[in-house]
């Protein structure tokens, strides 16, 4: 068409692509500050280059022909500003100057590596004794993270779809983490419907399992009123509370508040965690997986959270709401109260004796 004299409307588009591209190869690669990769990309360019080594094993092997000419450092570039930003595919796709289609592999495509290659050695538990001793800092003995759940908005599914109502009335999937003294996932267990409440959740998982066993570390664990209390883990007394309660409350929710600041800069650098992703209900865990893992990096490299950034409601009203309602027991759960509960007094009598010192 371009060789008889006339260019039509397609050809058209196809240059205003060919600019976009542009754009990346010419503008964002070559002329942006920190500042612009920072609000757009959530990590500085030396981050980003450094992240593009470390899944360029993955993304190489899933090169195909058609693909060979999209780099790895553009296909990284893709998913992160899709994860970051409400965008809509359409929307992404005329940035980069590539086919919607091409932004739903890539967003994929970078998921899978990330959590192939990087949530073993990023989302670990560390050294033990460093948290600990940060946590004691923070006013808290013998603690070895704090745990919570989130709860992630979603399309409803075409099957099963009443299982994913949570109790606040919308589709969502659960994201339970325990994190450590500065805010890093240490543990997550992603994919239960929203429906499922957080005991149910931590007793299914896997951390529940080596917890009960002793095998994961030897310490304590902090839950809001939501889950159980068990010798390995503390959560506020509830009910009437005289001062020594209120002071071990207190002592409790300031070191658990680090999960509720952590799922705040979670969602407020992955902006996809905040709206109700179009992705099937396979792919979500594995997005889910990979925002987390690139929370710890930027958390990690010391990435700056912006102002602007943050999630107004942090600890969601859902959250509230899963905390009133009555834990589901199990005979685990239950044969342990006792033991639990003369653990959590003597730490109120500690909290008690070395307020008056």
């Amino acid at each position: 068409m371009v060789a008889m004299g006339h260019v039509d409307p397609v050809e058209r588009r196809f240059w205003a692509r060919e600019t976009s591209t542009d754009w990346w190869d010419r503008i964002v690669l070559q002329v942006w500050d920190e500042s612009q990769w920072l609000r757009n990309f959530r990590m500085r360019k030396g981050t980003f280059l450094e992240l593009c080594e470390l899944l360029s094993p993955a993304l190489k092997r899933q090169d195909t022909r058609m693909q060979a000419a999209l780099t790895i450092q553009k296909r990284v570039a893709i998913a992160l500003w899709k994860l970051a930003t409400p965008d809509s595919y359409w929307s992404v796709a005329n940035q980069f100057g590539v086919g919607k289609s091409t932004v739903g592999v890539a967003v994929m495509q970078v998921a899978h590596a990330i959590v192939d290659l990087l949530l073993p050695k990023v989302v670990t538990l560390g050294d033990v004794q460093v948290i600990i001793d940060g946590f004691a800092v923070m006013g808290f003995p013998n603690c070895g993270g704090a745990i919570d759940g989130t709860h992630i908005p979603i399309l409803g599914p075409e099957h099963q779809g009443s299982q994913y109502i949570n109790r606040k009335g919308y589709f969502s999937m659960v994201l339970q983490a325990l994190v450590d003294h500065k805010g890093c996932f240490t543990n997550i267990n992603v994919g239960w419907p929203g429906k499922v409440h957080d005991a149910r959740v931590f007793k299914n998982s896997g951390l529940f399992r080596r917890l009960q066993q002793g095998v994961y570390f030897p310490d304590l664990i902090l839950g809001d009123p939501a889950y159980p209390l068990m010798p390995w883990l503390m959560k506020p007394y509830t009910g009437a509370l005289d001062s020594e309660k209120e002071l071990f409350n207190y002592h409790l929710s300031k070191c658990r508040m680090v999960v509720e600041c952590a799922f705040g800069r979670l969602k407020g650098r992955w902006r996809i965690l905040l709206t109700r992703s179009d992705l099937s209900p396979k792919n979500i865990p594995i997005v889910i997986a990979a925002c987390c893992v690139l929370h710890n990096l930027c958390e990690i490299k010391g990435e700056t959270f912006m102002l602007g950034w943050e999630v107004k409601a942090w600890t969601s009203e859902v959250q509230h709401l899963e905390a009133e309602f009555a834990q589901p027991e199990s005979r685990a759960i239950t044969g342990a109260q006792h033991g639990a509960a003369t653990i959590r007094d003597a730490l109120r009598e500690k909290f008690e004796a070395d307020n008056h010192q």
